[in-house]
């Protein structure tokens, strides 16, 4: 069956086909930056005065009660939702603000949201070719033969997210942890320098959520991509964690290392012993 015939909703391709992403200049700072960005939703401040920066390669995990901002602050960056203040810059030329949903993906930002989302009829294989970065029409595409060069990437990218294996299986048989690795494998087809990730580990088994910390630390320590963790688990969050920042209340509460941040007072009044209690 091909791609094309297999696609229940045609419409989702736009999602994954995106141009190639522009160069990204961080020679004089950092990847991301976002400075004093505030948004209001009828009249409650979502994000205040909100200051963070990531540094290029980094690996960099956000926490932080519920309501804190932290899905907010991804919908910012990758052009969902527009400030009201404040500035927010990719490399040191592109201004984010200025941009919409998919001229900030074909830039080089992937975001990955909680809930999986692939394609469960085609297979493994079939859903990295799909998601692969290209700058073309949606129908030459799914019908133009595979070169070696991105038959090559797709190799690459299933051994990277561990479903070599699988190349050929349905997706729709994997586990919740392979269709989590998968997703992020088709963020992978598109060479992104920024990956937005949320909550990876929900629902994962002990041994997926190993398999998960290995593969985020190794893309940031590959220094091809940075990474931005969102996540509740705070056993995974300390298995990965090279600097961790707390958003309580749209701003940032602290930030540093897990052992620093874990033993702030302000961050186990807000948020560490909420978390310890509700356990």
């Amino acid at each position: 069956m091909s791609i094309l015939r297999s696609l229940a909703d045609r419409e989702r391709v736009f999602d994954f086909l995106v141009p190639a992403q522009s160069p990204v200049d961080v020679r004089h700072g950092p990847i991301l930056y976002l400075e004093d960005v505030s948004v209001s939703f009828d009249g409650f401040k979502a994000i205040d005065a909100l200051d963070l920066t990531i540094d290029d390669g980094e690996l960099r995990c956000i926490i932080g009660p519920n309501g804190a901002g932290k899905t907010t602050m991804m919908d910012i960056i990758t052009g969902k939702t527009r400030p009201d203040s404040g500035s927010v810059w990719f490399g040191s030329r592109h201004d984010l603000l200025t941009l919409n949903e998919p001229e900030i993906a074909s830039l080089g930002i992937g975001r990955k949201f909680q809930k999986p989302t692939v394609f469960e009829a085609l297979t493994v294989f079939e859903n990295l070719e799909l998601a692969m970065a290209a700058d073309k029409r949606v129908l030459p595409t799914l019908t133009a033969r595979l070169t070696g060069e991105g038959r090559d990437r797709i190799e690459e990218v299933l051994a990277t997210i561990g479903l070599v294996e699988l190349r050929h299986g349905p997706a729709g048989i994997l586990s919740h942890g392979q269709k989590q690795w998968l997703e992020i494998g088709m963020l992978l087809m598109q060479r992104p320098r920024l990956l937005l990730v949320d909550e990876p580990v929900a629902g994962m088994t002990e041994q997926e959520m190993e398999r998960t910390a290995e593969l985020l630390t190794g893309l940031a320590g590959k220094g091809k991509q940075s990474v931005v963790v969102v996540e509740h688990d705070m056993g995974f969050v300390r298995s990965i964690a090279r600097t961790v920042t707390v958003l309580h209340q749209g701003s940032v509460l602290a930030e540093g290392s897990m052992d620093r941040v874990s033993n702030d007072p302000k961050v186990i009044e807000v948020y560490l012993g909420a978390e310890e209690e509700a356990a």
